[in-house]
């Protein structure tokens, strides 16, 4: 999406030099910036996330090994257990 923003001169002008430095488009740079601020806003009133968070990656394997412990494990005898 192509928007319209405002940015200081010698704010532009670092951002400008530091997206060229890196080899990289000035809208990446910005892009990439304003994610980084975001994720930092999610985490902030939750900062457990900000490590724990990661591991979202995860989740399908979670899963599978969810259902192979309810598979092995859920059928438990319960006069066993008394």
């Amino acid at each position: 999406m192509k928007t319209t923003l405002e940015i200081p001169d010698a704010l532009f002008r670092r951002a400008k030099s530091a997206a060229a430095e890196q080899g990289i488009p000035f809208r990446k740079l910005v892009s990439d910036a304003l994610a980084e601020k975001l994720r930092g806003q999610a985490h902030k009133d939750k900062p457990w996330l900000k490590t724990f968070g990661q591991l979202r990656g995860l989740r399908k394997e979670s899963a599978s090994i969810n259902r192979i412990i309810e598979q092995e494990f859920g059928h438990i005898e319960l006069r066993r257990w008394r």
